[in-house]
């Protein structure tokens, strides 16, 4: 792909343009607080231990917005006591997958949750959680963009990522979890949850890693790539014209680059200057505002995906900072 974003002294200064809305402390008070309220007791099952062995893989219910409840797995290295946890988010149209896709945390003795993303897992990896109160309540094949998109109280990625900010309060919560060290990891969409979780649990995460994100500066994302997913919000306004406003003023509510004003932790985070699905000016959107100790890998070749090398990057990180 070609560079087709901002050049790299360019991206070094830019800024997201768009006004943070100013209830967005007060909206997602009240989402975590409606949440918090409606949480029943989180449910733990072991999982194929004649498969796992001394990795100890529980199959996991918890209580994310709403009260709705959301799959996940949680993988414990052996001999598991006061270790560090690491809360996964997944990519778009994906699931939590199988346990054994998840076993590099455990193995250098980081324990893992992983959440299910409500109404995806029907694409490139399987999930297990629907999104109550469709028709259909199970896992689905996205697209998910413009679901309840005229409202930010009833858009799908208020009641996501409040599901991620009730992932990690679960995860500081658990046996055997020292929560004083807890971190947030993902890829693309993945990526962008680990960004708002971190916004909106600043007190629990202590490191965040967000790869090529997702839901970042996502007013200029609709209109400069034509890449799917943003390309869903595109298509839709194309025809429901008398609903652009509302719908770019949900946006501002979930957007990454905004909350990230929030985040605490030290982060690492990753952009390909050829990802024309996630555009380098929106992840640098998000990095800009982040007021904490921070860095970032930037992939002068590279589109939307994380090479190999940056992965034992990402485990040395994780290593030196829980």
């Amino acid at each position: 792909m070609p560079w087709f974003d901002l050049s790299e002294p360019e991206l070094q200064d830019y800024r997201i343009a768009t006004p943070e809305p100013e209830d967005l402390d007060a909206f997602w008070a009240a989402r975590l607080a409606e949440a918090d309220a409606a949480a029943t007791p989180t449910t733990l099952t072991r999982h194929a231990e004649d498969a796992y062995g001394a990795v100890a893989v529980y199959d996991v219910e918890f209580s994310g917005a709403r009260g709705d409840r959301i799959r996940g797995w949680f993988l414990q290295p052996p001999g598991a006591r006061d270790v560090p946890v690491v809360v996964t988010f997944i990519g778009y149209g994906g699931g939590r997958g199988l346990p054994v896709e998840h076993l590099a945390l455990p193995a250098i003795g980081i324990a893992s949750l992983v959440m299910d993303t409500r109404g995806q897992g029907g694409g490139w990896t399987t999930g297990a959680t629907g999104d109550p109160g469709r028709p259909a309540d199970g896992p689905e094949h996205p697209g998910v963009m413009t679901r309840g998109i005229t409202s930010p109280e009833t858009y799908y990625y208020t009641r996501l990522m409040t599901d991620a900010a009730r992932a990690v309060r679960v995860a500081s919560e658990l046996d055997g979890i020292d929560a004083n060290r807890l971190g947030v990891q993902g890829t693309s969409q993945g990526g962008g949850l680990a960004l708002a979780a971190a916004a909106l649990q600043p007190d629990l995460v202590k490191v965040c890693h967000a790869d090529v994100p997702f839901l970042c500066d996502l007013q200029r994302a609709v209109g400069l790539t034509g890449e799917f997913p943003y390309r869903e919000v595109a298509n839709f306004l194309s025809q429901q014209v008398d609903l652009a406003e509302r719908a770019l003023d949900t946006l501002r509510y979930v957007d990454c680059a905004l909350l990230a004003r929030r985040i605490r932790a030290t982060t690492l985070m990753s952009v390909g200057l050829m990802d024309e699905i996630c555009p380098p000016s929106t992840v640098y959107a998000a990095y800009h505002e982040i007021d904490a100790p921070k860095e970032i890998a930037v992939h002068r070749f590279g589109s939307h995906s994380v090479p190999g090398a940056h992965h034992e990057r990402r485990l040395r990180h994780l290593r030196a900072t829980l």
